[in-house]
């Protein structure tokens, strides 16, 4: 028989860098896992992508074991990488700020791919482009 989870829980978490302290130790703590094993996992698990914020969806169960899945990066987290800024506009697409390249936005959106609601690195590319345009980055050779 399968074990039921009894709580899932969304951080999202900077690569290799997990610690007990907060904020994942405020938001595991009550759930009652062991705050080192888990961390000592996730930094593991995602230890080659230092430096990537990314999400985690923790599934703890009755007996307070757990598991977890690690998500790709945010897409602005990717978009503002790429594009070498710290912020995106705040005037949304009223402004640019930083222009990247089609290779750039083919390559965020091959890592994407499992995580959006796409099939194809095409349509990928237009849900990473429609973010881009809202952060205030252009793609070379789009209007």
């Amino acid at each position: 028989m399968a074990k039921e989870a009894v709580k899932k829980i969304k951080l999202q978490i900077p690569a290799g860098k997990a610690t007990p302290a907060p904020p994942v130790g405020t938001v595991l703590g009550p759930a009652g896992i062991n705050l080192q094993d888990f961390c000592t996992k996730y930094n593991d698990a995602t230890r080659e992508k230092m430096g990537d914020i990314l999400p985690v969806e923790i599934s703890i169960y009755e007996d307070r074991s757990f598991d977890f899945v690690i998500k790709t990066p945010p897409t602005a987290f990717l978009l503002k990488k790429y594009a070498k800024i710290q912020k995106g506009s705040t005037k949304g697409s009223k402004e640019i700020v930083a222009t990247i390249t089609d290779a750039q936005l083919t390559e965020i959106a091959e890592i994407k791919l499992p995580d959006l609601n796409a099939y194809t690195v095409d349509e990928a590319k237009k849900i990473v482009a429609g973010t881009a345009k809202n952060m205030g980055i252009a793609i070379e050779g789009q209007e």
